[in-house]
């Protein structure tokens, strides 16, 4: 039986996916049916709703994440689809009410209507939690974690990728590691179903991702600038002889106009919305040790052209600028909680409207660490090909602990992904940063050489 549920359990996955997004539509129909029935009888308000309805979730989980059980967590798909699911009720609710013309019976239910919403997004959300967390049940009673071997370089280079692999304990049981020049390499590959590889060498890497191909081996390794060149190449047939392209990647003209019309518009807009809460933080720090509010600093960007990047004082007034540390006794309290809900980013909105930064892209690090990152990464100069930004994909997706290469990693993906969508939903999924408060409060530790200088200021 186990066998059987083992092959089927793609659609097993589907169909508790579907059962999850009619549950979520039928909540949000049936409740807010009460007062406007319409929606439930064959009509064009019931038609333009369920149309906004299930076209807006497909969007969002596009953006945020799908039902993704047996890949990701249970917290990080309760999050996106919690997201999901609630802005698509308040934009459904919107057009709703739109397409009710009769003005007398929006003013009369309009308050009930409002605390049906939040009634119907609390019985969503519960459903969500239920199908998620009751569905990694299901899975994980059919699948077994992949047996692992990780093959290093050395056995004093493994601390982050262990820590990775240990958060999805149900997904991998990692039964040995080994250095990629051990002798019995071969007889403990094919003892497992997945190889993660670890800083190999090149030509050793290649031998044992061909050995793994051929005796059909999941296969995890850390990218190089040729693998990430290699993500967005395709294949090309010159007569009859295959290549790959690898074509420079540069915005086009079209891109570049909306990508700064875009920064021109949202930033403004955002620091007329947003002004009262700047204005609060201005007064909480001035409050706090009568310091200046701002904290200055030169940071590099597109062409490695230096500017002046703004950002709320969060530390003690001429505190030492290095590293930040795990309860690092330089922030204030202040400090503290602007850094958690990542408030003290919020000048760079004047960065982004004079044409410094833009919205999304590599983050701008100090001008003297760029050199001393280029020592053990030369590479990193090549995130300057775009213009820094106040989010990224590297933010979006890591902590302010991360390794600089992992970071320079994602950095380079998304240059070299680039898109106008992709800024879209990066800009999205950065809502989604604010429910990882513990990792932006997460400092390096004493002794960690590794991260973002981002953790300065």
């Amino acid at each position: 039986m186990k066998k059987f549920m083992l092959r089927c359990r793609k659609s097993i996955v589907l169909l508790m996916k579907l059962g999850l997004y009619m549950v979520l539509m039928a909540t949000f129909f049936l409740l807010m049916s009460i007062h406007n029935p319409q929606i439930l009888v064959m009509s064009r308000t019931m038609a333009i709703t369920i149309f906004t309805f299930v076209i807006i979730i497909l969007l969002l989980t596009n953006i945020y994440g799908h039902y993704d059980i047996g890949t990701r967590k249970s917290r990080p798909i309760v999050y996106s689809l919690s997201l999901s699911v609630i802005f698509t009720d308040v934009i459904t609710f919107i057009a709703l009410y739109i397409m009710n013309t009769n003005d007398a019976n929006n003013r009369e239910f309009l308050k009930e209507d409002i605390f049906l919403l939040f009634i119907i997004m609390y019985l969503q959300v519960l459903a969500v939690i239920i199908f998620t967390y009751g569905g990694q049940a299901v899975y994980f009673s059919i699948v077994d974690p992949e047996r692992c071997l990780i093959i290093t370089d050395s056995l004093d280079t493994l601390d982050g990728l262990m820590r990775g692999i240990k958060k999805y304990k149900k997904q991998y049981n990692v039964v040995g590691v080994v250095e990629y020049d051990n002798h019995d390499l071969w007889e403990r590959i094919d003892q497992v179903d997945t190889v993660f590889l670890n800083n190999v060498p090149l030509q050793q890497k290649n031998e044992i991702v061909e050995s793994c191909y051929r005796k059909n081996k999941n296969i995890y390794y850390n990218p190089e600038i040729i693998d990430v060149v290699n993500i967005h190449s395709h294949h090309v047939l010159l007569d009859d002889v295959s290549v790959i392209s690898a074509e420079v990647k540069e915005l086009s003209a079209e891109q570049k106009l909306i990508k700064r019309a875009g920064d021109i518009f949202i930033s403004l807009f955002a620091i007329i919305v947003g002004s009262p809460i700047m204005l609060g933080c201005a007064l909480a720090i001035k409050l706090n040790d009568g310091g200046s509010v701002l904290f200055r600093q030169n940071r590099v960007t597109k062409d490695n052209r230096i500017f002046t990047i703004y950002k709320f004082r969060t530390m003690k007034e001429g505190a030492d600028l290095h590293l930040c540390t795990t309860d690092d006794e330089r922030v204030t309290k202040v400090g503290k909680v602007l850094r958690k809900y990542r408030l003290d980013e919020l000048p760079q909105l004047f960065n982004i409207l004079k044409g410094d930064m833009s919205l999304v892209g590599p983050r701008p690090e100090m001008t003297q660490f760029v050199y001393v990152y280029m020592e053990d990464l030369p590479q990193f100069g090549y995130r300057h090909r775009v213009k820094a930004g106040l989010t990224g994909y590297a933010q979006v997706m890591g902590k302010y602990n991360t390794s600089s290469k992992d970071k320079l990693a994602m950095d380079l993906m998304y240059i070299e992904n680039f898109s106008i969508w992709n800024d879209v939903k990066i800009l999205f999924q950065t809502v989604l940063v604010l429910f990882k408060a513990e990792d932006s409060t997460e400092g390096f530790m004493k002794g960690d050489k590794q991260g973002s200088m981002e953790e300065m200021g």
